[in-house]
């Protein structure tokens, strides 16, 4: 897999994790990108946001992202059957 089109970045715990632009996810109000720990894209580290620049956002269980900072979010991509 090219690492080419990986862009380093700090994250806000101080970490190193590189933005794959070509991996993102539609949110409210804006795209989030995926971060990885490593440019060879083997350890995932989450997402950033680019409605606010931050990766310092939440995922649970169903899928759905939330930003910490601007409240950017995407819907679950999966759902809980017993939750109908």
């Amino acid at each position: 897999m090219a690492t080419s089109a990986l862009r380093p970045v700090t994250t806000e715990d101080g970490e190193s994790a590189y933005v794959d632009p070509e991996d993102s996810t539609n949110g409210s109000r804006g795209p989030f990108v995926a971060l990885y720990r490593d440019p060879e894209r083997h350890v995932r580290y989450g997402w950033l946001c680019t409605n606010c620049g931050r990766s310092d956002t939440t995922m649970d269980t169903m899928g759905r992202v939330e930003c910490r900072g601007c409240g950017n979010r995407r819907k679950p991509t999966s759902w809980d059957a017993g939750y109908l």
